[in-house]
């Protein structure tokens, strides 16, 4: 009986670190990432100007807690599912992503300035939050599910 039972609490334990990864992310954002938008967001920016960046700086930071939250998203992909060739597609979509919504966060910023704040602060939760392994796992159970 233990023997059956030990490896499905060894993938709730390594599931739960995972995600307390997540949440250290989260709780140290202020210290980890340059980001002059997470004082900005959390203030009443509708009536605020944009605040003043390094492009360079903040797109490193962008990568760096992308990157952080992707290797996570996959660890936890592959302890839930363990395919190999879901998490190669994960890695495509999440880079796919990535690409897309800073190109997106700098166009907002270029096109838009502050005019359009609720634009930019979706567009940049996408690249600072792990969404997309909140649609992957229930995605990638489906797909298993109805697959065989």
């Amino acid at each position: 009986m233990q023997n059956r039972f030990f490896p499905y609490v060894l993938k709730l334990f390594v599931v739960a670190a995972l995600v307390l990864c997540f949440i250290m992310i989260r709780y140290y954002e202020n210290v980890l990432f340059y980001d002059p938008f997470l004082d900005y967001f959390k203030g009443d920016f509708n009536s605020m100007p944009l605040p003043e960046y390094n492009p360079f700086r903040f797109t490193l930071g962008l990568f760096l807690r992308y990157t952080l939250n992707t290797i996570i998203s996959l660890g936890l992909l592959y302890v839930i599912f363990r395919d190999v060739l879901m998490l190669k597609f994960s890695l495509l979509l999440y880079s796919i992503a990535f690409v897309f919504f800073l190109v997106a966060l700098f166009l907002v910023i270029q096109i838009y300035g502050s005019q359009n704040n609720f634009l930019l602060f979706y567009i940049r939760r996408f690249l600072i939050q792990p969404i997309f392994v909140l649609l992957f796992i229930p995605a990638f159970y489906f797909q298993k599910r109805n697959s065989g």
